[in-house]
């Protein structure tokens, strides 16, 4: 008798129940239905030459070109080949391969861009005011008056470094100094110096020649402040027009910079020896007072 009951509890149960469940399923397989159309309906499909574009460059997301990394510098260049040539650590070849891409005629291929940092100063060539105790980093240094009796030089606290993502700069004595082999030309450390000391520079040779100096003072100020910096004698610029003198400082002119005999002329008369060689295939930089001692002996 109780279990004839139960039959007929349960029989009851699911005679009343089942147009609910036949509702419900028919409603999940509607929606479920729905949602696939609509997902291919709003499916953004990828532009194939932003994918081309992307696999041309480094993927190494550094910024340099002034977007967030490299899948959105290639979405831009794309919109907007005026873009073409952000890319810096790629150089040449990635913004030949992207006018391909984008079937682009390009004048020319311009030299891949290194940073040179204007300043040689060591701790031991430069003259100090007064101990600095403040915040380790250059922008608060420089906000500080008569840290150093420079105000051009590198103040040696690392900015630059914290900003490269790839080890490419150290601090040598006091001294931004960087590592070539490491280099990929994404302009983080140019950005980062509070003095502009760091400026990128096409490497239409490597090694190139630099004026390793940013001093606008005197020349009398430049002896009294730093031992190796640039006196605006135009020693230099009387040797060779790669060289010019403005502003008590000597720059060159590096996109026609080629190895000559007047170029090694100009180095070898510079009297401090502020015209130096900066890349991978540089040879070692010593400091005058040191090949003053190896002349000597």
């Amino acid at each position: 008798m109780g279990n004839d009951i139960l039959l007929a509890s349960i029989t009851d149960l699911i005679q009343a129940s089942w147009p609910a469940a036949v509702l419900m399923l028919g409603l999940g397989t509607g929606f479920a239905v729905v949602l696939l159309i609509a997902s291919i309906k709003l499916t953004v499909q990828e532009d194939p030459k932003v994918l081309d574009i992307y696999a041309a460059l480094p993927k190494i997301d550094c910024g340099g070109c002034g977007f967030a990394g490299c899948t959105a510098y290639a979405k831009a260049v794309r919109s907007d080949a005026l873009l073409l040539g952000k890319c810096l650590p790629g150089g040449a070849a990635v913004m030949d391969k992207i006018a391909e891409i984008l079937n682009l005629q390009i004048s020319g291929a311009g030299a891949p861009l290194r940073p040179i940092v204007h300043c040689r100063g060591h701790k031991s060539d430069k003259m100090f005011y007064a101990k600095y105790d403040g915040i380790p980093a250059c922008t608060a240094a420089n906000a500080q008056p008569l840290v150093q009796a420079c105000g051009f030089g590198c103040l040696g606290y690392g900015d630059c470094t914290r900003a490269c993502k790839f080890d490419a700069l150290h601090i040598v004595e006091g001294l931004s100094t960087v590592d070539y082999e490491k280099c990929t030309g994404c302009a983080a450390c140019s950005k980062a110096c509070p003095r502009n000391l760091i400026t990128m520079v096409p490497f239409v040779q490597d090694p190139m020649v630099t004026v390793a100096c940013s001093s606008k003072e005197s020349g009398k100020n430049t002896r009294a402040f730093c031992k190796v910096g640039c006196i605006g004698c135009g020693i230099c610029a009387k040797q060779t027009d790669l060289f010019t003198i403005a502003d008590n400082l000597s720059r060159m002119n590096y996109e026609k910079y080629t190895p000559s005999d007047a170029v090694n002329t100009a180095i070898a008369k510079c009297p401090t020896k502020v015209i130096v060689h900066r890349g991978k295939n540089a040879p070692a930089d010593v400091n005058p007072a040191e090949e003053k001692t190896v002349v000597a002996s």
